[in-house]
C-alpha cells in the first residue's frame, strides 16, 4: 500500500497561512499540517483545525521566530536582548556545540508549546519542528520524551530520501542556487540523526517511513508532485509543503516563503494532481493512521 502524509508546515503564521491551509484540506490533497503555538494568528488556526476535524494536527516546535510560550525569566538562552527567538538551526547548533544552549529551557519551552495546542482543545497528531530543529543532537530526544509525556504517537524524521528529492527536483521553474543550497541541508539533517528512526521506535513513537520536501522548499513545481507521485514507494510517505496566502501581514514578516505559498497551494488543489493520487492508488492519510499500524 502506498499513503501519503501531505504536511503544510506553519498553521498560525498570519491569516492567509491558516486560510490557505484550510483551503488545501478542502480542496486539495493536504491531509495534515503542524500547528505554531506562538503563531499571531494561533486562535484563527484552532478555530480552522477544529472546522476541519478529518485534518491531522501536530506541533510545530518552534525555537527560531515569534516569542517563548514559558516565561522569559525561564528560558533565557533561548532569546535575544528582545526576549524574542531568533536562531536558525545552524545558529542552534553552534549554541549547543559552545553549550551555550541550555537543553532544560529547551524541554520546558516545547513542554509549554505542546500544552498551549492541548489546551485549545486540540489532540496532536504528531510533532514536527519549525525549520528541523528538533532532529538536532539532544533536541530530538527532548522531543521523543515530550511525546510520550503528552500521549503523542508520533514524529516527523526530517531525513529527506534521495530518491524522492530527485522526483520533487522536476520542473524549470524552482531557483537551482535555493534548491542545492538546501539539499545540502538536508543532507546535514542525515548525517546528525541517522538514527532518528531507531530511537523513537524504542520509545514507542511511530514515524513516517520516508520523507521529503526540504530541498524543494519554497520552489515546489507541478511537474514535481507529479513526478514523485508516479514514483511514490510502498509504504508511508510525508511530503512537507507551505501553503497559503501571501496576505498584508506575511509580507511584512521575515519569511521569505511568500508568493510561493500561493503557487503551492494551486499545485495542491489543481484537479490533475487529486486524479493522479486516485490513479496511482495512493491512500492520503495523517500521523493518526500511523499510529494505527495503517
Amino acid at each position: 500500500m502506498k499513503n501519503l502524509i501531505v504536511n503544510a508546515d506553519d498553521l498560525a503564521w498570519t491569516d492567509g497561512v491558516n486560510r490557505g491551509i484550510r483551503d488545501a484540506f478542502r480542496g486539495g490533497i493536504v491531509t495534515s499540517t503542524s500547528l505554531l503555538a506562538n503563531g499571531a494568528a494561533f486562535p484563527e488556526a484552532v478555530k480552522v483545525a477544529k472546522s476541519a476535524p478529518r485534518l491531522g494536527v501536530g506541533v510545530h516546535l518552534n525555537l527560531s521566530d515569534g516569542v517563548p510560550i514559558a516565561d522569559r525569566e525561564s528560558v533565557t538562552s533561548l532569546l535575544n536582548d528582545d526576549g524574542d527567538f531568533t536562531d536558525g538551526p545552524e545558529s542552534l547548533l553552534l549554541k549547543r556545540a559552545r553549550r551555550r544552549l541550555v537543553l532544560d529551557e529547551v524541554e520546558k519551552e516545547w513542554d509549554a508549546q505542546i500544552q498551549k495546542v492541548r489546551d485549545s482543545g486540540i489532540r496532536p497528531t504528531h510533532l514536527d519542528g519549525h525549520k528541523h530543529v528538533h532532529m538536532l543532537p539532544g533536541l530530538f530526544e527532548i522531543a521523543l520524551r515530550l511525546a510520550r509525556k503528552h500521549g503523542i504517537e508520533a514524529i516527523r524524521v526530517s531525513l529527506e530520501e534521495s530518491s524522492l528529492r530527485t522526483a520533487l527536483a522536476s520542473g524549470s521553474q524552482h531557483r537551482a542556487r535555493v534548491v542545492i543550497k538546501q539539499g545540502i541541508q538536508a543532507r546535514a539533517l542525515k548525517v546528525l540523526a541517522r538514527d532518528a528512526r531507531i530511537q523513537a521506535a524504542r520509545m514507542g513513537i511511530a514515524t513516517a517511513d520516508y520523507f521529503c520536501g526540504i530541498a524543494q522548499t519554497g520552489e515546489l513545481t507541478f511537474e514535481g508532485v507529479e513526478r514523485l507521485l508516479k514514483n511514490l514507494p510502498e509504504g508511508t510517505t510525508e511530503l512537507m509543503c507551505h501553503p497559503g496566502y501571501a496576505d498584508e501581514v506575511l509580507q511584512k514578516t521575515a519569511t521569505r516563503l511568500q508568493a510561493s505559498r500561493r503557487k503551492e497551494l494551486e499545485i495542491l488543489t489543481d484537479t490533475r494532481i487529486r486524479n493522479l493520487v486516485a490513479s496511482q492508488g495512493i491512500r492520503l492519510i495523517d500521523y493518526g493512521f500511523v499510529t494505527q499500524g495503517a
